[in-house]
């Protein structure tokens, strides 16, 4: 397999060695603002040379004599249209990552964390959470994104972090920062397509796409078709780059399930190798809509070796008895039982028959250990891709973080969740391209429509600069919220490893009591009522908790953690 660096590589000489797949064009030149300076061509496509340029200088590769921006850039100043620039090469100090027995997770997202919305801006927020409790702050995707707000899923240069947020630099000043405070930075990452923006400029390098398989959101990345190494190794470099180059201490792998290779190593599973190559530290975490524990299994049992995955079931079965949503994939949840089943291993789905997919779903999980399991009760997608973006109901967010925080497996709180915010997440973008913007809008009228409560018209704009507005975190939420999760944090570092044992619940009344170590935890979904326990002190609480003769009285939709 190739191996050779792609993209600008800047030397010690004043020069830079430019490197590009391109086996579509016959010449390739480096457009430089002295002129342009030809490649010559290597093997399978490739075009290699050095020039005259320095860190700083745009570029173009001049593909028979049409500019086109460098697919493995790592800076676009100028957004997705423009150049590409020479960058000075990376290299912060590693930090030392948290081992996922310490790790909580804090999912954030740029634009809409601080008032500004660029790398910079989030730094004076950083040590507070620290002091909280997070250990590690996992960025929603950064690879240069069609304008200047989105969520950042349509990203095209893999490699280049978004111009409107600050650049390389400004990342670089956010991650040398959390490492200062104390927090590790997990980078989630989009390698199961590009934005539709940046298709026809790939595609005119060479057969990034293939015609194979289809995505839910656009051509799929040619993995596993004919000419398909480099597009490995440019994603496979991009992976490693953020690692090697930013010190990002970890990786989120976006809809997993989406990409299809057929390779005798998947895509997945080389992006795991090689970034434990660069740093055996660097955790690789997976989201799987397939509920397949491969995903996290060793090389040697067929898995991929991720460290960890993401676990929606887990929140399926928490949201419903909290809030009674059935609509979508709901309305396979809604049973005490299920969240009993849960607090074990995550996936409900483990082979068992799944009414709104018509069909049975998911593996067994029981080899994995419960730390290898991301969960949380709000996260960008659960919040986001409802209608008006809302977060939990009020009267359900302390039981719900209760639950999370306190479960054997790694939590993730989402930016605000720690002290209750109160702004919707919504769904925005910033789409440069006419007809992709009203297929965006028009798509978000539509996917809603059908439900109860909704019509078109009510559904906020995703290109209307004030539904980006809307969502920016306003530090505000009810009293006494942010003190809950301290404890709970605090006493989730008392729970330690121990595996979660269910001991006995209560379908019609709707409670849940599960042992961890010396530890209860009850749990409340109903009105007030006492818990049977011989447990007789309660550590913490989100609400009413009295020690009786029968239990622990808790008041409705209450946790108690007792020993």
């Amino acid at each position: 397999m190739p191996t050779t660096e792609l993209g600008a590589r800047p030397l010690d000489d004043g020069n830079t060695e430019f490197r590009v797949w391109a086996p579509r064009a016959e010449s390739v030149a480096v457009r430089l603002p002295a002129g342009d300076v030809p490649l010559a061509p290597a093997e399978h496509g490739l075009f290699e040379g050095v020039a005259q340029a320095r860190p700083g200088d745009d570029y173009w590769f001049a593909l028979d004599g049409t500019a086109l921006p460098d697919p493995a850039s790592r800076w676009q100043p100028e957004g997705l249209r423009g150049p590409s620039r020479v960058v000075e090469p990376l290299r912060l100090e590693r930090f030392d990552t948290p081992s996922l027995d310490e790790l909580v997770l804090y999912e954030l997202h740029v634009g809409t964390f601080s008032p500004d919305g660029m790398f910079e801006d989030a730094i004076p927020y950083l040590r507070e959470l620290a002091e909280l409790g997070i250990t590690a702050i996992e960025i929603m995707p950064v690879a240069e994104f069609p304008g200047a707000r989105g969520w950042g899923y349509d990203g095209v240069y893999l490699s280049a972090a978004q111009s409107s947020y600050g650049g390389p630099e400004g990342l670089v000043r956010m991650v040398a920062a959390a490492h200062e405070a104390g927090l590790a930075v997990v980078l989630d990452v989009v390698y199961n397509h590009v934005g539709t923006s940046g298709v026809k400029a790939l595609d005119a390098f060479g057969p990034y796409f293939t015609d194979k398989y289809e995505t839910p959101w656009g051509r799929a990345i040619n993995y596993d078709d004919a000419d398909s190494d480099y597009v490995r190794e440019w994603v496979l470099q991009s992976a490693v780059q953020w690692v090697r180059d930013f010190a990002i201490d970890g990786l989120r792998l976006d809809a997993i399930h989406a990409i299809v290779d057929t390779s005798a190593e998947h895509i997945v599973e080389a992006i795991a190798r090689r970034v434990h190559a660069e740093n055996p530290r660097a955790l690789v975490i997976a989201e799987s809509g397939l509920n397949d524990p491969r995903v996290m299994r060793p090389r040697e049992r067929g898995g991929y070796e991720c460290d960890a995955a993401w676990a929606d079931d887990f929140h399926h079965a928490l949201r419903v008895p909290l809030t009674d949503d059935t609509d979508a994939y709901y309305a396979d949840f809604g049973r005490i039982a299920q969240l009993a089943k849960a607090f074990h291993r995550p996936h409900v789905h483990d082979g068992g028959y799944s009414g709104y997919r018509r069909r049975h779903f998911g593996a067994p999980a029981e080899d994995v250990p419960p730390k290898r399991f991301v969960v949380y009760c709000q996260d960008h997608d659960q919040v986001g891709n409802r209608a008006y973006g809302d977060r939990l109901p009020e009267h359900a967010r302390r039981l719900a973080a209760f639950c999370t925080l306190l479960s054997p497996f790694t939590p993730m709180l989402f930016m605000g969740e720690e002290y209750g915010e109160r702004a919707p997440f919504q769904f925005f973008s910033d789409h440069i391209d006419k007809r992709i913007a009203k297929a965006t809008r028009e798509g978000r009228r539509r996917e809603f429509a059908a439900f109860a409560g909704f019509t078109g018209e009510e559904v906020p704009d995703p290109q209307d600069r004030a539904t980006f507005e809307a969502s920016r975190l306003t530090g505000k939420g009810p009293r006494g919220h942010e003190q809950l999760v301290r404890e709970l944090l605090a006493a989730r570092r008392e729970l330690g490893g121990a595996e979660a044992q269910v001991e006995e619940y209560d379908e019609r009344a709707k409670w849940l009591r599960v042992r961890r170590g010396p530890f209860e935890l009850l749990m409340n979904f109903g009105r007030a009522q006492a818990i049977p326990t011989r447990s007789r002190e309660v550590v913490v609480t989100t609400g009413t908790a009295n020690v009786q003769d029968d239990g622990v009285r808790l008041g409705a939709m209450t946790g108690a953690l007792v020993r």
